[in-house]
């Protein structure tokens, strides 16, 4: 089925009733340096008619460092448009200890800067008694950063310690070089110290979906991301429609395998397709078979066999194949998927 035969059928486009969107950033607006192809000029046909937001588990960054990156890719980004984790994690502290407070940070400007901002003192050193600990990534932290952490949240006999709270757990963090050990990392030497687990802020928690809501007054937001475990799992516990865009670190094989908690209501190649009318799966049953046809693309579930029936546009493919293995009542592992459904994006387009 063309885009013209779904606009005369009346399917939705993905931004149809949305109030905002709620963007993230690497491997969505950007990759290292360089703007993804078509983001930029859609997003901004995008602020035409909508609010857009921008959320980064990045604690390493200002809002204002951040806005200042996406306007020189050729956005209207202002600091208050920008929802860092770390701001997320300002808002969890508040309700754990009182105005004024020292905070031990564990991490760097991004950090720093909201922690202050909201009238706490930064403190750097077990020994200043710090009220609770805030930990976030940034390149410089080094083992006396988290040997510090780990002294203070170092709990009395019988006592539960002082509160902890993380910016976010990401275990990677893309780096020009390449992938790099992210904040979880961190995290986690300093739970395998104190035996314990923070309160943590990023996606995919809510806290910072919440917080994006607040802001921006949202009653209807679409979260677009590029990655299955924390934008889309986070969107999904907040609540909020989703989209995953394949320009980022999930391709077609993890959107197959997605588990209930992580499916996105949107599957896009690039940000254009924000503004095409969104095709509907339909179901069919044909001598023992179920059909399941998105555009012109079927793909056919027989048995534990799920393989292509029918080519279309390789999107439509990939959406039709979700559709069956999701409505298959079995986990993937337990289907035999034709590896054309799953191929890497380049050859699965070609």
């Amino acid at each position: 089925m063309s885009r013209t035969e779904r606009k005369r059928r009346g399917d939705a486009t993905p931004l149809d009733g949305v109030d905002v969107l709620l963007a993230d950033l690497d491997g969505v607006v950007y990759r290292g340096d360089d703007p993804i192809p078509h983001a930029v000029e859609s997003i901004n046909r995008v602020q035409a008619a909508l609010r857009v937001g921008y959320l980064t588990n990045n604690a390493s960054r200002t809002d204002a460092t951040v806005a200042s990156h996406l306007t020189n890719l050729g956005l209207s980004v202002a600091p208050e448009d920008v929802v860092t984790s770390p701001q997320a994690a300002v808002k969890l502290l508040a309700d754990l200890v009182e105005p004024g407070s020292r905070i031990l940070v564990v991490g760097g400007d991004g950090l720093t800067t909201e922690v202050e901002r909201a009238g706490f003192a930064v403190v750097r050193s077990a020994d200043d008694a710090p009220a609770a600990v805030i930990q976030g990534f940034a390149p410089h932290v080094a083992w006396t950063d988290l040997a510090e952490a780990a002294y203070a949240l170092r709990a009395p006999d019988g006592g539960e310690g002082i509160p902890w709270v993380a910016t976010n757990t990401d275990w990677t963090i893309p780096q020009a070089r390449g992938t790099a050990p992210g904040n979880g990392t961190l995290v986690s030497a300093v739970h395998t110290a104190v035996g314990r687990l923070p309160v943590v802020a990023g996606k995919p928690e809510r806290a910072i979906f919440d917080a994006a809501a607040t802001r921006f007054a949202a009653t209807a937001p679409l979260v677009i991301g590029d990655r299955l475990d924390t934008d889309i799992l986070g969107a999904n516990r907040a609540g909020m429609a989703s989209a995953l865009v394949l320009t980022g670190i999930d391709g077609p094989k993890q959107v197959l395998a997605a588990d209930a908690d992580s499916r996105p209501t949107f599957v896009l190649s690039d940000l254009r397709e924000l503004f095409e009318p969104y095709p509907r799966a339909t179901i069919t049953e044909k001598r023992g078979a179920k059909l399941v046809a998105v555009g012109a693309a079927v793909v056919s579930v027989e048995r534990n066999a799920v393989t292509l029936a029918r080519r279309g546009d390789p999107i439509d493919v990939l959406r039709a194949a979700a559709a069956a293995i999701w409505g298959a009542g079995v986990p993937i592992y337990a289907l035999d998927v034709a590896p054309e459904l799953y191929a890497s994006q380049l050859s699965w387009a070609s």
